[in-house]
């Protein structure tokens, strides 16, 4: 993949690019075309991600939590690699009203050819670390305010940003057959995100799934 969002001396220099990049935004035009609030006498986006509410200053970027009083694990503020996603978000995200409809990853452009990356990545860490686990994931979905939805022996429903959703389906593994799993994305994703992306949002996701569990 041609983004490298992965450890800490990997990331530094990319974060330090994309700070730069964010600090020469329009801010009301990233607004409007992101439909993330941005308050023009404070100087701060209002973002949310994985259930819970962010502000994150402009032009310096700096990130907190709405809720001062909130010490779970927020992603925003402690990876660099969801702050990244944030950024290039603002930086060329368009938000657009999802249909309804939710995709696999092969259905994005560029997303067949960066698949086995993505399901190594994303869908077998999520079988293998919930598939046998099923009460964990659905209390650990609860916590996020995930919606339980029908699809697989369980499945859930949840926001990942500012109505940008996604959607984690499990099947139990047993004696004969190992665990497996499904991510599905809405598909106004295809204007927020590009396929490299999409696998962070996985990583994103499960990492906070365990961090809360």
């Amino acid at each position: 993949m041609s983004i490298d969002y992965e450890k800490d001396n990997k990331t530094r220099i990319p974060f330090e690019h994309y700070k730069e990049e964010y600090a020469k935004l329009d801010p009301l035009e990233a607004s409007k075309r992101t439909h993330i609030p941005y308050d023009e006498e404070r100087h701060v986006f209002t973002m949310r991600m994985m259930g819970k509410e962010y502000e994150l200053t402009f032009p310096q970027f700096s990130v907190k939590k709405v809720d001062d009083a909130d010490e779970e694990y927020g992603a925003l503020t402690q990876e660099y690699a969801a702050q990244i996603l944030a950024i290039r978000y603002l930086l060329r995200g368009v938000a657009a009203d999802p249909t309804g409809k939710f995709k696999t990853y092969r259905d994005f452009p560029w997303g067949e050819t960066y698949f086995r990356q993505f399901s190594g990545r994303c869908i077998m860490r999520l079988a293998f670390g919930y598939g046998n686990k099923l009460d964990l994931f659905a209390d650990t979905m609860e916590k996020i305010g995930a919606k339980k939805i029908e699809g697989g022996d369980i499945a859930y429903e949840f926001e990942f940003m500012n109505n940008l959703c996604v959607r984690f389906l499990l099947w139990a593994g047993d004696e004969e057959f190992p665990p497996s799993a499904q991510i599905l994305f809405a598909d106004n994703m295809s204007l927020a995100f590009e396929a490299e992306d999409l696998a962070v949002v996985g990583d994103i996701s499960i990492g906070t799934l365990k961090k809360m569990a």
